[in-house]
């Protein structure tokens, strides 16, 4: 069959199907060893995505090899956006509910929340170019070039990374994703990370933090139940519909912005998840099969963006520029955090929630999630997401524009 122009012959397919299985066999063992209580979970996966791709990459070809058998890191591209759209829109789905009577509740908090953490990050990003230009024998361009990568990179944000490109013009686009490549895996890693150390530092009992986002999920949520029509019994249907709207919304474009495919299916799943039917006819999916796409997504995600990353990581890696990320990614945590507890007074979780949306980081939701037990902190990354989507686009453009 064609892919993307190019022929993908059934033994590449095989190829790309075992790929993704070993990937994920090994990379749920990795995520699984706990050392005093903290683990990868998830992002294990990415980890061994990574690896796998820094041992097959052949820069030549483009191609993933083994032996005579290869496939295109293009083909990585659908197994990376199909894994990103069925996460964030199970995500969507998940949050819609209780989303909108959250956001009315604490609308303040999450703008706020939002624009302090992404601008934490674009102040050091700035910062990084103008110390970091007087120790390099980069041009003053290409060097910016790149710290705009580890910025997208250190918040895991795509859109940020399209942006950027564009910006900079096709003669350094090689160089937004150099950054890009070496920064996003501790963008990762970094906040999977620290969701989880800072209840342990904290001493927080996670049954109370989990019974007062609950209590307050719960408020006005309360629905007149009704008999509904289900298209099938999984509700696959509404999930590929509420995806279908998503991709077009996603899709639009503005002056070279756009929600991309993240955020439109994002908002489309949460108009869908709030109002649950359309008529008498349900279009709100299962819970378990929310939470079955939910990981699957996320761990194709994974795999897809881990191993097209890897060969970038080896080739171009400096250990100041990994500095330069985890400090873009560890800095803005640390602030938002300290805001959202001492001055807007949120609950652990809905902090720690707010937080992932805040940097964008879709596998630390996941993680915030399996560890809590609850899907409520859904609502918060999804309440806290849009606002950082916006800013850290609007901010890899001004950099780059007056930096």
């Amino acid at each position: 069959m064609e892919l993307f122009g190019g022929i993908l012959a059934v033994k590449s397919v095989v190829f790309l199907t075992f790929s993704v299985f070993a990937i994920a066999a090994i990379g749920y063992a990795l995520g699984k060893i706990t050392i005093k209580g903290i683990n990868l979970g998830t992002a294990g996966v990415f980890i061994v995505a990574l690896v796998y791709g820094c041992l097959l990459y052949s820069n030549l070809a483009g191609n993933l090899t083994v032996g005579d058998t290869s496939f295109s890191v293009e083909a990585l591209k659908i197994v990376e956006n199909m894994g990103l759209i069925f996460f964030v829109t199970s995500v969507g789905f998940i949050a819609g509910p209780n989303f909108f009577g959250n956001l009315k509740r604490n609308f303040k908090s999450y703008v706020l929340l939002g624009a302090v953490i992404i601008a934490a990050a674009a102040i050091t990003c700035v910062a990084c170019i103008l110390i970091g230009a007087n120790f390099t024998d980069l041009k003053h361009e290409e060097f910016r070039a790149i710290l705009v990568g580890i910025l997208s990179g250190a918040l895991t944000s795509t859109p940020a990374f399209s942006a950027s490109k564009a910006a900079v013009g096709a003669d350094l686009e090689a160089l937004v994703s150099v950054g890009y490549g070496i920064s996003y895996l501790f963008g990762v890693v970094g906040v999977v990370l620290f969701v989880q150390i800072i209840p342990k530092v904290m001493k927080a009992n996670m049954n109370d933090e989990v019974a007062k986002i609950s209590a307050k999920q719960g408020e006005g949520s309360k629905k007149k139940k009704v008999i509904l029509t289900e298209l099938d019994e999984f509700g696959f249907a509404a999930f590929s519909l509420a995806a279908i709207v998503g991709i077009l919304v996603g899709s639009i474009s503005y002056k070279n912005f756009s929600l991309t495919t993240t955020g439109g299916c994002l908002l489309t799943a949460l108009v869908f998840g709030h109002y649950g039917r359309i008529g008498k006819m349900s279009i709100m999916p299962k819970n378990s099969t929310l939470k079955m796409l939910r990981e699957l997504g996320l761990m194709l995600f994974l795999i897809g963006a881990g191993v097209s990353g890897g060969a970038q990581f080896v080739k171009y890696f400096e250990p100041v520029y990994f500095l330069y990320g985890a400090i873009m990614t560890i800095l803005p945590m640390i602030i938002g955090f300290i805001i959202a507890k001492n001055v807007l007074k949120l609950p652990l979780l809905n902090n720690l929630g707010s937080l992932t949306g805040g940097m964008t980081s879709t596998p630390a939701l996941g993680t915030l999630i399996n560890m809590a037990g609850t899907e409520d902190i859904a609502s918060a990354y999804a309440a806290t997401y849009p606002i950082a989507l916006i800013a850290v686009v609007l901010a890899s453009q001004l950099i780059i524009l007056f930096c």
